[in-house]
């Protein structure tokens, strides 16, 4: 080759890159940039490479040389030195490569080099920092391939990592939980530029059951495009068993101050569809425990939830199924159970309602779990789960977080069933004193005591006839403020107190007379903080019609309906 063709060095006197020229079969320094000087030291030009880098650990880059002049071959080389073995930070860190050249000398062999010690420093604490982590940790690339930076798959699922985001690997994801993971991605690739994706999902694990998992996907942009995507993923089995914990006691709170339909109603919403496809509260017809024997006790349908994509729910129609002796017997042990059909088969009948029995099999279910309710040591019936389709049949650890949330649900139940205790003691106390009228000549007495509502069906709502010995009739109607056991407390003593003035007072004794006293006696004996009544005096003339004295202690005012005439109000 002519010296015209040679390579002029003086063309990298101001590259960044450290560029060194070596010739002739010794491989002579013949010439060095600044910058290689700022790298590796100045070294004298002239003298053979063995004799300018001495350094024990450049015997591989001497290899080199003889390689690349030997083979006319370029070569790349990572490296890396410590100027000073033993002191802090003095590891420095190369890429360098060898490459044949023409020089005015002759043959020889140029060495361009990079200093990517900040580079690979920071790669150094990347790696680090994933490692430390208790995050799988995954990078997907453009083409669906995938690749673990931080491993924990084939620990979680006992299965190696699957190198590719596709159908083998959603085999792994919940079938609920799917299309929600798929909705995500496409929503954070179709953003421009492409946004970070975050989701929460099932994963089955090794022993066939399912943890939540959370995953962060990033995208790494260049010229707007995602290239390729960083995940970290965290189990986050506890955290969300601690969130639903929160959910259903908020939920079941909200219902507190209902019934005990209601309360259960909160409770299987919670249950649905985060554990299972559908879920039948039903209560027994005997709230004594253990069930008696010989009696015939019913499970009565009083909640139901059904998860979106499934035939609708039957309604509540106070349906209601025989506890057979297989529901019996899992009651007795308290544990939960789960029924699977055989192949081609159906669930084992009697379990649940006739009508929960045939939506059991338009549904396609493949299992049904019972839960016994227990709260206070009685069992107040059971819950009833399905899985349908192709949602996974629950295993030990799925049906004994099934049982812990159903359990959450005790305290408040226990609040509502005193509260119903309380309401049945109160009913009965006020059925008690609504009496049937006395039969009295000349007269027929009727008496109806109508709530608005169930919710008020107690409270301090009385009436009351007696007759004297002459034949007067006093008739009493009056009310307690509230409409709980106090209030039916107070009544009975103030209904209890009327009638005995009325009766001592004799029938001469006129109405507003006798409601002075009892306001008196109510007063003193700080019976009720408010309450209201009308008494009233009938006397019965020769003539056979009947005359009445009344008095008004702030209730509304009777109304007169007349055999002939216009009914009025009572005002006077």
């Amino acid at each position: 080759m002519s010296p015209a063709s040679s390579l002029d060095p003086k063309l990298f006197d101001e590259t960044v890159a450290a560029v060194a020229l070596f010739a002739g079969p010794e491989h002579r320094l013949v010439y060095q940039n600044a910058a290689c000087s700022r790298m590796l030291g100045a070294r004298p030009l002239g003298l053979p490479a063995r004799e300018a880098f001495r350094e024990p650990d450049a015997v591989e880059f001497m290899t080199v040389l003889d390689d690349v002049v030997a083979t006319g071959r370029p070569r790349r080389i990572l490296d890396s030195r410590e100027p000073d073995p033993g002191a802090a930070e003095q590891a420095r860190y190369f890429v360098y490569s060898c490459t044949p050249v023409t020089l005015p000398d002759g043959p020889g062999a140029m060495v361009v080099a990079l200093d990517t010690t900040a580079e690979t420093m920071a790669l150094e604490r990347y790696e680090a920092l994933v490692s430390a982590v208790s995050q799988m940790v995954w990078v997907l690339h453009a083409d669906g391939s995938a690749e673990e930076v931080v491993p924990g798959w084939q620990e979680l699922t006992g299965s190696p990592w699957h190198g590719w985001m596709d159908e083998d690997w959603y085999a792994y994801i919940h079938p609920r939980d799917r299309e929600g993971l798929g909705r995500a991605w496409h929503a954070a690739s179709a953003q421009e530029p492409p946004g970070v994706m975050e989701s929460t999902f099932r994963v089955r694990t090794a022993d066939g059951s399912y943890r939540h998992m959370s995953t962060r996907c990033v995208p790494i942009l260049r010229h707007g495009r995602a290239e390729e995507w960083v995940a970290a993923t965290d189990d986050v089995e506890e955290t969300w068993r601690a969130s639903l914990r929160e959910r259903v006691l908020a939920r079941v709170a909200e219902a507190a101050a209902g019934s005990l339909e209601e309360v259960f109603a909160a409770v299987v919403r919670t249950v649905v569809p985060e554990l299972a496809d559908s879920c039948v509260a039903l209560l027994l017809s005997h709230e004594e425990w253990p069930l008696p024997e010989n009696a015939t006790v019913t499970a009565r349908r009083v909640a139901s939830a059904i998860r979106p994509g499934l035939p609708a729910a039957p309604a509540l129609r106070e349906q209601s199924v025989a506890v057979t002796g297989t529901v019996r017997e899992l009651l007795e042990s308290r544990a939960p159970r789960t029924f699977r059909p055989p192949p081609a088969g159906r669930l084992p009948s009697g379990l649940v309602p006739a009508v929960t029995e045939r939506w059991l099999v338009a549904a396609g279910a493949t299992s049904l779990t019972l839960v016994p309710l227990v709260v206070d040591g009685i069992v107040l019936g059971y819950a009833a789960t399905s899985t349908n389709g192709d949602t996974p049949v629950p295993g030990p650890d799925d049906v004994e977080l099934l049982r812990k949330v159903l359990h959450l649900a005790q305290r408040p139940i226990h609040r509502v069933l005193d509260l119903q205790r309380a309401r049945r003691i109160a009913l009965r106390l006020q059925r008690a004193h609504l009496t049937e009228p006395p039969t009295v000549p000349g007269a027929s007495l009727a008496a109806c005591y109508q709530p608005a509502s169930s919710a008020n069906e107690i409270g301090g709502d009385w009436y009351d006839a007696i007759v004297h010995s002459d034949g007067t009739l006093a008739l009493d109607i009056g009310d307690v403020a509230g409409h709980d056991l106090a209030a039916a407390t107070a009544m009975g003593q103030l209904r209890s107190m009327c009638r005995g003035l009325a009766w001592n007072m004799g029938p001469d004794c006129a109405p507003g007379t006798v409601l002075a006293m009892l306001d008196d006696a109510a007063d003193g004996l700080a019976i009720a903080s408010f309450a209201t009544a009308v008494h009233t005096r009938l006397r019965r003339w020769p003539d056979g019609t009947w005359r009445m004295a009344w008095s008004n202690a702030g209730h509304p005012p009777p109304l007169l309906i007349p055999a002939r005439g216009t009914p009025r109000f009572l005002t006077g």
